[in-house]
């Protein structure tokens, strides 16, 4: 736990202090915190916590940065080469392009995490559950056949509507998708692309898809993922054509 970070928000009046600890990964862990209500207008929240780089599981990331300029000759060749200071780089734009996207997303339908604050190392976030119990991931989610069909359309709307605001998730599966109450929400955001700049955008859309799309097909409920996503990106290709009174209703 990085006691300097949960001060900061502490310091900031945003949190009270830390419940426990909610999840651990590869490049980051979450913690449950006592929210301030009177500056944040929560009782919990999520405190997202990136780990220091050494500790961090980077993937060649060089496919998720592809269309992104950066300005400084020398952090683009930091970045290339790989150096210590290209991968301090690419560990803070990890954290921002997470940072960007989920505000990007808050003024959408999209089932997803709204972000309170953050710092170039941790963001600080609305918590999916209740003081007992986090929402679980849909990989351990047990679902009933009644369920499957409405969880699948949920999600496929949120897909949709994330690339029709020029989101596409990157590295979506049934880790990274949560269940409460019925509903999901779909966070982890760092590899997130703008399919208007990367030219993997349609090969990331039909990888997430064919994820989640497995672990429905586990329970008996199956699709053509391929054509699914097909679907979708030939729908966002083609949006320019489609009245934006019907766009609207389209997921």
């Amino acid at each position: 736990m990085r006691d300097d970070i949960i001060e900061h928000f502490i310091d900031e009046g945003l949190i009270e202090g830390v419940i426990r600890p909610l999840r651990h990964g590869k490049e980051a862990s979450v913690e449950l915190c006592r929210a301030n209500r009177r500056t944040t207008d929560h009782d919990l929240l999520a405190l997202k916590i990136f780990h220091p780089l050494d500790r961090r599981d980077f993937r060649d990331e060089s496919l998720y940065r592809q269309g992104e300029f950066i300005k400084e000759r020398r952090v683009r060749v930091a970045l290339e080469q790989k150096t210590k200071f290209g991968r301090q780089v690419q560990g803070g734009l990890w954290v921002a392009r997470e940072r960007e996207t989920l505000r990007k997303l808050e003024s959408t339908p999209v089932p997803a995490p709204r972000p309170v604050a953050a710092t170039d190392e941790a963001i600080l976030m609305t918590y999916i559950g209740d003081v007992d119990q986090a929402a679980p991931r849909l990989q351990e989610y047990r679902a009933d056949e009644s369920e499957l069909e409405p969880l699948w359309d949920q999600l496929l709307s949120a897909v949709g509507t994330m690339l029709f605001n020029d989101v596409v998730h990157g590295d979506l599966s049934p880790f990274n998708v949560l269940v409460w109450e019925g509903r999901v929400t779909v966070i982890d955001f760092p590899q997130a692309v703008d399919p208007k700049k990367n030219q993997h955008a349609e090969e990331f859309l039909a990888r997430d898809v064919q994820r989640v799309g497995a672990w429905f097909q586990r329970f008996g409920f199956e699709q053509d993922w391929e054509t699914v996503a097909g679907d979708l990106w030939a729908s966002w290709t083609n949006a320019d054509l489609i009245p934006p009174e019907l766009r609207s209703e389209m997921f």
